[in-house]
């Protein structure tokens, strides 16, 4: 039995997000049926990162165990039968112990915002038609990286016990009249991101003060504001090996 990594992206906007789950499409369930209908043996996907519903990858990785040789045109044949809004980049045979969640040494996702109606930008980009300061965005997203504990920014019905998580990047890109937070960290917790995101709105808005946004670290009082899943992305998955 062979294990193999495979690299893909998707919009996420049709589907329930990556895991299987009943009765609802998801990214799984597409490239695991993609896989054995080219292959004609069923397979189990483990992903790296667990996007939710709505929620889009520019890069994600899954490993699965295979016996038999991967047709040398797979990732041809496997495109051919996807749909349009899933691709596969590479397929790769990986030491049988790789393991494309935990061996992941960080994750990268930014959020796309708009700021003017534009209708090309629907659905992949949050429209956000509010007066921002950027000084206070930037302030927000450097006192992040100074933080270690995220627990008003995880989910009320997470089972997850630790909430520390270190911070590599936390910036504001401005791009003309759109922005985009990116955030880079060796983990994250679900609704992390978003939770961030949206509450570093509020602070650009002046709707919370900076001593507000500092203390929901130190306090750990569940944050309540949130932004729409079809912002985000997962941008990068990083590994200490080589993949491909």
């Amino acid at each position: 039995m062979a294990r193999y990594f495979i690299e893909v992206a998707y919009k996420g906007t049709r589907y329930s997000g990556f895991q299987i789950q009943e009765n609802a499409a998801t990214i799984q369930s597409e490239v695991e049926k993609a896989i054995q209908t080219l292959h004609r043996t069923p397979v189990q996907l483990t992903g790296s990162s667990r996007t939710d519903a709505g929620v889009h990858a520019l890069q994600n990785y899954f490993h699965f165990d295979f016996e038999g040789e991967i047709h040398p045109q797979a990732v041809y044949k496997l495109n051919a039968i996807l749909p349009g809004d899933i691709v596969v980049y590479n397929i790769s045979r990986m030491p049988p112990e790789a393991h494309s969640r935990f061996d992941a040494i960080s994750r990268e996702y930014i959020y796309k915002i708009h700021r003017f109606k534009n209708p090309f930008l629907d659905g992949a980009s949050f429209y956000y038609p509010y007066k921002l300061d950027i000084a206070l965005l930037q302030q927000g997203a450097s006192y992040i990286l100074q933080q270690q504990n995220f627990s008003a920014f995880s989910k009320t019905n997470t089972q997850v016990k630790n909430f520390n998580c270190t911070i590599h990047k936390s910036i504001w890109i401005e791009e003309g009249e759109n922005l985009t937070y990116n955030i880079q960290g060796n983990r994250f917790l679900r609704g992390m991101v978003r939770l961030l995101t949206a509450t570093l709105l509020k602070l650009g808005r002046e709707k919370i003060t900076a001593s507000q946004f500092e203390n929901l670290f130190v306090e750990g009082q569940k944050t309540v504001f949130s932004v729409p899943a079809h912002g985000l992305y997962l941008k990068k998955v990083e590994y200490l090996y080589r993949i491909f």
